[in-house]
This record gives structure tokens, C-alpha cells and sequence, in this order.
């Protein structure tokens, strides 16, 4: 057995970010595919408090980013496509072959969520008027809730779009806004990759080789839990065999972590550098901050998402966003784009424990609410909050 690398906290707070895409300066040449490929998948998320999630991530990493880059690459360049991981993401096509595992996966998922719909005449008759009328929202049909209007209820069509996209009888070909069109998977997918055919156990192998090369290092369950594509079994099974560089991660709180590190991880190490200094305002669900868990156990952040929560239960905010500067985190931000007045408001803001706002600090937290505010055309920057650092 090989004796595991010792990586201190300082150093494996620097890999993380650096796999992860935050360690360099966002900024210079921008290309936007090229990041999703490296991070693997990019969340979409509905809230729109500043700017949505999948837009904040990628603008997060290059500055030159605008929210009228991405949806091309699904509808027009085909380079990437919608499905779910931990949640609904934007996925290189790329990885399609392999992903037809998800694929059968989802039909467990799904019939969970929506019953079982397998059967059911409805499906071929939405598949046949997206066949003869091309691609459709769910905006184009009209069937209502059935029984009781409880919380997360929906109607039959959106239950039945919703079952074939999560199971690849349907794709995403288009968003509008935020609006998904769905068509037929041969009319999305490329005939190479669509038709590309992979064991099961290739098919699990590429997808947890792709988990470990974009975590860099991870114990069991982190690797299984960037996809959500494996059971923990399947997992471990796979450990067993891949031959990984055993690690121990020194943690915040100077615990050690046992883990896996991806077979370059000593040349990873070797070309490490210190992170930018420059302070970033993170969104929510950026995956740097994905794993609360991990978090906390690398830089002693304690971070929960408490949209959620009813108010007076909330320690912190509806929306609140990380704020990162060089490798730890220095405070928390509340904010929100009022976009008629084009004005980015602050909310709320709160110092971490131990962090002193030195005044370049501070300027350097309005230098990144300024590009924020400018990213979401709300060039004007207004502290609501008399909390400020």
C-alpha cells in the first residue's frame, strides 16, 4: 500500500480552488465552454435575487461573461445539455454517451416524483405534437392539477414533460428567457454521441474519473455525490478498483480527513499556486459552496442556503451570497438587483469572526459590488443595510 499524502489545510483549501476554477483572476480571454467542461456541470436555478445561479457561477470565473452567452451553446452549438445531477445542470455533450446510465436511473427518480407514467397514453401523444409541430414549452398545453392544489402540485403535461425529460424520451433543445422547449432527442443530440453505446461499467467509470479529476481529491462520498449518477455500493466498488493516491487532508479544525486523490495529484501540488487576492461575491449555489460539508471542513465556514426557512427562523438572510477573498472566506453579503431603478441594493452584510475591514478591504468589496451591479446592468451600488464593514 502507498503511504497517503499528508496536505495540509492551506494547500488543500488552494487545490480546491484552483479545481474549481477560482484561484486565478477572473478575468482575460473568455471561453465560456470551456469552463462548464472543466467544472463538469453548471447548476440552473430559477431565483433570480441578482443574477441566476448558472450565469453568476460562470461570471464568477470570467468577468467577460454575459447571460446572452450561454443558452447558444445549448441551442445552436449543441455543445452542452440539460439534465439532472444533484439538481437540473448544464452538461458537456461530450459526456452524453455515459450519461445514458442517468438516464435509466432517472426512471426511479421520476416515478417517484410523478408516479408511474410509463404507460400512459398522454406521453406518446405530447411526443407525437412535438414530432409534428416541433419543439414545445409547456406553455402549449392546458390540463390542470388534479385532486387537491397542494404545494409543488403540478398538472398532468407538466408532470409528463417533466417524466420524459428526466428519463431522455425527451431533451431540452432551447430555453426562452427561462422557459424550457423540449423536442425529440434525435433532434438535440448529435447521431456520433447519441448512437455512441458504452457498458454500464464504462459508462460509471468515465463519470466518477470525470468526478475525481474536477474535485482533485475527495473521500467516498464526495466522489459520489458530484454526479448522483452511483449508489454508494457502486462506488466503493469502483474505489476498489480504480487505484487511486490515498491522501489526508488536514481540516480547518486540525482534524484529518481520509481521502482519494486523482491519479496527477502529485503534479497538481507541485504547480499549485496562491490563490488571486481579489474578493469575490459568490453565488449560493456555486460549486465551490455546493458541499456544506466539505465546506466548512476545508475553510471552517459554516454556509446554509435559507430561502427556505421561514423568516423569523432565518440566522442570516433569504439570498445570502459567500463573499471569498485569496483562500478563505471573510464575510456573507445580502443583495438584490432592483432592475427597473438599475440600482444593486444592499441588504445586509456580516463580517466573519476574526476578520478586520481594513479600508482595502472594504474597497475592494465595493470594486466587486460595482462589477456585479454592472454585470446586471445596476450600475448604481446602494447600502440599504446600516450594517456595513
Amino acid at each position: 500500500m502507498q503511504a497517503p499524502i499528508r496536505i495540509k489545510n492551506r494547500t488543500a483549501r488552494w487545490l480546491w480552488l484552483s479545481s474549481q476554477g477560482l484561484s486565478e483572476t477572473p478575468t482575460g480571454a473568455l471561453d465560456v465552454y470551456d469552463i462548464i467542461h472543466k467544472l463538469g456541470m453548471v447548476q440552473l436555478d430559477t431565483i433570480q435575487v441578482v443574477s441566476r445561479a448558472h450565469h453568476h457561477i460562470l461570471w464568477s470565473r470570467n468577468q467577460n461573461y454575459r447571460e446572452s452567452m450561454l443558452n447558444p451553446l445549448l441551442a445552436n452549438e449543441r455543445k452542452i445539455f440539460e439534465h439532472f445531477t444533484h439538481d437540473a445542470s448544464v452538461i458537456p455533450m461530450a459526456f452524453l454517451p455515459a450519461w445514458q446510465r442517468q438516464f435509466r436511473r432517472m426512471h426511479v427518480t421520476a416515478k417517484r416524483w410523478h408516479g408511474d407514467l410509463s404507460g400512459a397514453p398522454y406521453l406518446e401523444e405530447i411526443k407525437q405534437r412535438i414530432r409534428t409541430e416541433g419543439a414545445l414549452s409547456t406553455h402549449a398545453f392546458d390540463t390542470k392539477i388534479e385532486g387537491p392544489k397542494k404545494m409543488w402540485a403540478r398538472p398532468p403535461h407538466k408532470k409528463a414533460l417533466d417524466y420524459m425529460w428526466m428519463t431522455g424520451a425527451l431533451a431540452t433543445c432551447y430555453r426562452d428567457g427561462f422557459t424550457k422547449f423540449y423536442n425529440l432527442p434525435e433532434r438535440v443530440f448529435p447521431d456520433s454521441l447519441r448512437e455512441q453505446s458504452m457498458s454500464e461499467e464504462a459508462e460509471l467509470d468515465f463519470l466518477l474519473k470525470a468526478a475525481v479529476d474536477r474535485i482533485a481529491v475527495g473521500t467516498q462520498g464526495e466522489i459520489q455525490k458530484f454526479w448522483e449518477t452511483s449508489s454508494a455500493k457502486e462506488t466503493k466498488s469502483w474505489l476498489d478498483q480504480a487505484k487511486l493516491i490515498p491522501v489526508e487532508i488536514e481540516n480547518a479544525d486540525g482534524s484529518v480527513t481520509s481521502s482519494f486523490g486523482c491519479h496527477d495529484i502529485e503534479h497538481r501540488l507541485e504547480r499549485l499556486s496562491e490563490p488571486t487576492s481579489r474578493l469575490r461575491i459568490l453565488n449560493p449555489f456555486d460549486p465551490l459552496t455546493r458541499d456544506r460539508e466539505r465546506l466548512e471542513r476545508l475553510f471552517g465556514f459554516e454556509y446554509r442556503i435559507e430561502m427556505f426557512v421561514p423568516a423569523t427562523k432565518r440566522k442570516w438572510g433569504y439570498y445570502v451570497y459567500p463573499i471569498l477573498e485569496n483562500d478563505r472566506f471573510v464575510g456573507r453579503i445580502e443583495v438584490k438587483a432592483e432592475r427597473k431603478t438599475k440600482t444593486l441594493s444592499v441588504i445586509n452584510f456580516w463580517s466573519e469572526a476574526g476578520v478586520k475591514w481594513t479600508t482595502s478591504r472594504k474597497n475592494k468589496l465595493n470594486a466587486e459590488l460595482v462589477r456585479l451591479g454592472r454585470f446586471v446592468d445596476c450600475p448604481t451600488v446602494t447600502w440599504v443595510s446600516p450594517n456595513m464593514p
